[in-house]
């Protein structure tokens, strides 16, 4: 019996989309070339905010905790240990996954798979056995991989990727990170938090070049302070890898040669994209899919990090939504339009919507309200006061066309204004809403109000 529809990727698109299916009453198969959750949940997502969060509690205990009362000696770490726990927590989710598709019956099936024609889905085991899948409809969910830099392949050891430094191991003593995106921000709080010297070499003027840029240049003190260098409107011009380390020639403000143990490239990402049939591709190598999620193949469709940016899990799932409820319902299918961005360095960074840079270039009028965390009562008693709110609001209606979040726990205070924007909210709605006493969400309300003067607290 032919299934209504195979998943072609068991990542945050492929295992959603499968489940959505399931959930409508149709014969769903996921493939999956590793394991459920693709690399979000195994690589990528979850168990770097476990690394991270093993970050936080260390650069909190070994350099504030007079601040907080405590005294103690000989603090130390198990880098082994560190590791294992991110990865414990991943198989678990993965697990959880797994389980989740036999509870909806949905056929799991592990191999790489290929698409020899608009109804067939074939796999290759990892037993080296091949088998034919009959399907009405397909969804390509497979993803994308880290993209390597011309003239530095990576080798897993002093060249890797941002899946070989979550299990890297013994720590590097010296790291260069090539690539100030949310990747290279996030492995460089990492490392500077347990000791490892951390450069940045950033092609482009700033620190995570797509967020606004006071968030940017907040950020970029801050890394500063906590130690880690940072090279901007820096190119990598020559690059040598070898058994023990790196050396890499960089030009920017000057001309100079980095050594290191190990050089993480965080340059962006490539699609995977199955063999098989002619999958229409943009210019930049991702499929094309219109605004159905399909592709130029009738009744092959695809969404997620293999159509293009934003790469987000969170995106991939919605999209993947979309798509499944556009196969089977009267649902019309919808693109994204606005999107929360998080980054879970210390201090945290989240956005949703325009940045001032933007609603500039766009002609709007539009007013900035801002409020720094130092003014803000529960981020002083939890010793987490630096950063700000600030959101970009429209001049003559006062609708929120953009939030930028630096401080403490941003990539939750971020989702209250997602849902602003998406509704459609002016900033005297959120004026309005009462916000609990103490919180950090009182930042958001503070700097709705500073746009016009009628902030309280500065």
């Amino acid at each position: 019996m032919a299934h209504d529809l195979v998943v072609v990727g068991g990542g945050p698109a492929g295992y959603v989309g499968a489940i959505r299916a399931a959930q409508l009453g149709k014969k769903v198969a996921c493939v999956e070339k590793e394991r459920a959750g693709g690399t979000c949940l195994n690589w990528g997502c979850i168990p770097t905010k476990s690394l991270l969060r093993n970050a936080e509690i260390y650069e909190l205990l070994n350099k504030r905790a007079a601040d907080f009362g405590f005294k103690f000696d000989n603090l130390s770490y198990d880098w082994p240990k560190v590791i294992s726990r991110s990865r414990k927590i991943a198989d678990r989710l993965a697990g959880g996954v797994e389980f989740l598709f036999k509870k909806h019956n949905i056929d799991y099936v592990r191999g790489e798979a290929s698409l020899p024609s608009a109804g067939q889905v074939s796999v290759k085991g990892t037993d080296g056995r091949q088998q034919m899948l009959e399907t009405i409809k397909i969804l390509v969910a497979t993803g994308a991989v880290s993209r390597e830099l011309p003239g530095l392949p990576t080798n897993g050891k002093t060249v890797v990727t941002s899946h070989d430094a979550m299990i890297i191991n013994p720590q590097p003593k010296r790291l260069i990170i090539i690539g100030a995106g949310a990747i290279g921000v996030e492995f460089a709080y990492f490392f500077n938090a347990f000791g490892t010297q951390v450069t940045i070499v950033e092609m482009l003027p700033n620190l995570l070049p797509i967020e606004d840029i006071d968030v940017s240049t907040t950020l970029e003190r801050s890394f500063v302070k906590q130690g880690i260098q940072i090279l901007t409107n820096t190119k990598v011009v020559k690059a040598i890898a070898h058994d023990h380390g790196v050396e890499i020639q960089v030009e920017g403000k000057k001309q100079e040669r980095l050594e290191a143990d190990c050089a993480l490239v965080a340059i962006g990402v490539a699609p995977l994209v199955p063999s098989g049939v002619s999958l229409k591709l943009d210019n930049n190598g991702f499929i094309a899919a219109d605004n159905r999620y399909q592709t130029n193949i009738e009744n092959i469709f695809a969404a997620g990090d293999v159509i293009g940016p934003p790469w987000l899990a969170h995106v991939a799932s919605w999209e993947a939504l979309q798509a499944v409820e556009g196969m089977f319902t009267d649902h019309t299918p919808k693109r994204i339009k606005s999107y929360p961005g998080c980054t879970y360095c210390q201090p945290q960074v989240a956005s949703v919507g325009l940045t001032e840079r933007a609603a500039k270039e766009k002609g709007l009028l539009f007013k900035v309200g801002k409020f720094p965390f130092s003014a803000n009562g529960k981020a002083l008693a939890v010793g987490e006061s630096e950063g700000f709110v600030k959101l970009i609001i429209e001049e003559k209606y006062g609708e929120i066309l953009g939030a930028h979040i630096i401080g403490p726990e941003a990539t939750e205070l971020i989702a209250e204004l997602g849902l602003a924007i998406h509704l459609e909210s002016t900033y005297e709605e959120i004026e309005e809403t009462i916000h609990a006493h103490p919180t950090l969400s009182e930042a958001i309300h503070e700097a709705s109000g500073a746009a016009w003067g009628q902030a309280i607290h500065i």
